[in-house]
Order: structure tokens, then sequence, then C-alpha cells
């Protein structure tokens, strides 16, 4: 017992160490001068659910649920925003979103979850639903993954179209919430698209981004620059996973 508290003190150690370091390294890459002139918007992706197992397009498929690890990891992240001023919560309005988003207001009560329809899942149309086995088979398939900005889904939307909206949005946030901190939660694959824009990256190359479930990524905008400050972090999750392993080893 006394070996497992002593870890998990190293590992907590570490961590603060860890966020030591990128403070000061922010602190470097922007002097008070221009970081307090910016917007911050936090892209956190919802966490895992069991929709995936069916081997179907989820979409915009109601009653998709956080299952027990999604669960967990949302909770990991609630406690890992904790103590950041967050001064505006939006999320796709989704339930995986929705919960997602309920575990970080959990730590913030005085934010209200702003359903945000612009941010939302890519609207699939005639693929919501399908098997994804059935959609590798279409020529279209291969245009999503290899060209996607001549990409389009039958009676849905075109992958362009989708990422112009998202940035869109995100630079009206920008424009509503100046020098304020906003999170946004939503899906991997507007995250990506939002992320490729401000890294400067052509749409066809979005899918080399990786965004993991309950994952962060950080973007600082003002009226010039953008600046990308954290991508794809999931130290949160890492923490939690390791924690339950010493505890099944402690168990033992």
């Amino acid at each position: 017992m006394y070996e497992s508290h002593q870890k998990f003190s190293q590992s907590l150690v570490c961590v603060l160490m860890w966020y030591a370091m990128i403070v000061k390294i922010r602190q470097k890459l922007f002097p008070p001068n221009r970081s307090d002139s910016m917007t911050t918007i936090m892209l956190i992706r919802h966490a895992v659910n069991d929709f995936v197992k069916t081997g179907k397009l989820a979409g915009w498929t109601p009653e998709v649920h956080l299952n027990e690890e999604g669960q967990a990891q949302a909770k990991a992240l609630g406690e890992r925003l904790s103590d950041t001023t967050i001064h505006h919560l939006y999320a796709s309005p989704l339930e995986r979103t929705m919960e997602t988003a309920e575990a970080i207001r959990a730590h913030h009560q005085h934010l209200q979850i702003v359903h945000n329809h612009e941010i939302a899942e890519v609207r699939y149309g005639d693929w919501e639903g399908a098997k994804i086995a059935d959609l590798r088979r279409r020529k279209m398939w291969d245009v999503v993954q290899e060209y996607p900005s001549r990409a389009y889904f039958p009676n849905g939307e075109t992958m362009r179209g989708v990422q112009t909206r998202a940035v869109n949005e995100i630079e009206r946030l920008v424009q509503v919430h100046p020098r304020e901190t906003v999170a946004i939660v939503g899906h991997a694959d507007i995250i990506k698209m939002v992320l490729a824009h401000y890294l400067g990256m052509h749409l066809d190359n979005f899918q080399r981004i990786v965004v993991s479930p309950a994952s962060i990524s950080t973007l600082m905008l003002g009226h010039s620059r953008p600046f990308i400050a954290m991508m794809n972090d999931t130290a949160h999750v890492m923490m939690m996973e390791r924690e339950r392993k010493q505890q099944q080893t402690a168990a033992q």
C-alpha cells in the first residue's frame, strides 16, 4: 500500500514538473502583451463509446453514449481541467459530446453547456449508420481518405464545407469572446480539420493529425498569426491508466 502511494506521488510530481515546464515555455513564446490579447480555444474530443464495435459509421446517430471507459476518461478530463479558468463551454449537441462536456462542467458550476451545431459532427447523409465494411468498397471512400477536399457524402456535406463551417465558427467565437478561454467539445475529424487550417496544412493532409478520445488541443487566436499551444494532449488519460495498472498490481 505504501509503495503504491509512493509511486503515485512520484507520478504526480512528474506531471507537475511537466506542467511547470509548459508554463515556462508558454511565457517565453507568448509574452504578457501578446497572450493577454488573445482568445484561447480548447478543442476537446469526446471520450470513447461502444458504437464503434458495431462496425458502423455513427455520425448523427442518436443515443450513442459514453461507455464505462469513456465515463472514466471524461472524469479524468474534468479533473484535469478543474483548476483551469474557463469562461465559456460549447459542445456538439450529440450525447457523447454532451456527456463529456458535463464532466468538465461538474468542476465549473458557473458554466452552462451551449449547444453548437457549427462545430458538430459531419453530416454523412446516406452513409450515416451504414456498415464501414460496405462503405470501404465505394469509390468515394478512397477520395475521403486520400483527397478529402473533393469528397462529398450523398445527401450530406462536403469535407471542405465542413472545414469552412467549423473554422468560421471558431473565428466568430474569437470575436464574441475576446481575451477569454473557450472550451469546445467536439469530434475527431472536426478538430483535425480546424487544426489543419491553423497549421497552414491543406485539407488533403488533415488525416495525418491524431486526435485521441478525451484529448485537448489548444489554439491561441488574436488579431494576427495564430498559435497552436498544444495538440492531442492525453496526459490525464495516461495517468488514469497508469493508476489503474498500479492498483491492479497492488491487488495481486
